[in-house]
């Protein structure tokens, strides 16, 4: 007489099943979506009087991308790599050159007075412009404002800004604003 064929016991397969999934989920890591970090101005309250600001033109750099990913900046084609030292040398203008951005002298609390650059980098592109330009072009405007933050912290307080105390780093931020604007994308008409 033939014994008959035993099966697996499907009792405990799903206790297993669960407790894999369990170790799976706890040694396994989860991607953090990255963005750009930017800090949104506050809600305007609805009874101020809006008052239009003029900027002066030597006061604002332009940077444009446009449908081909094609980089102008300060109204020179230029390549991505060079961007940075182009946005450093605007906000600083060591040289106090006439067609650089001013400087005006604030009070920042607890460091004193320093001349604060009046720049604006403009940055400016077309629907057509690719979000991987995009990306790089934000990433060097903002590395050129952080090497500038840097040498302020290490020429005041012997450290690089991350380092810094809460305070501090406020100081830092007053002294060097990052200030960089960004425009609605202008659509070129192209058809794609």
């Amino acid at each position: 007489m033939a014994r008959p064929v035993q099966g697996l016991p499907s009792s405990s397969l799903a206790d297993i099943s669960f407790m894999v999934l369990i170790f799976f989920l706890l040694v396994s890591t989860m991607d953090q979506d990255m963005g750009l970090q930017r800090r949104l101005p506050p809600m305007p309250d609805p009874n101020q009087k809006v008052d239009d600001v003029q900027i002066k033109r030597r006061n604002i750099m332009v940077v444009r991308i446009n449908d081909a990913d094609r980089l102008l900046a300060g109204g020179s084609p230029m390549e991505v790599s060079m961007l940075k030292d182009k946005a450093k040398e605007f906000l600083l203008n060591p040289t106090n050159d006439e067609n650089l951005p001013e400087k005006a002298e604030q009070t920042i609390e607890g460091f004193g007075t320093y001349p604060v650059s009046k720049g604006v980098i403009s940055l400016q592109n077309t629907r057509g412009t690719s979000y991987n330009a995009y990306i790089k072009v934000q990433n060097e405007l903002v590395k050129a404002v952080n090497e500038i933050r840097d040498d302020f912290a290490m020429q005041n307080f012997g450290k690089k800004y991350f380092a810094l105390t809460e305070d501090q780093q406020r100081v830092c931020r007053d002294a060097i604003p990052q200030n960089i604007s960004e425009a609605d994308p202008k659509d070129t008409g192209r058809k794609k």
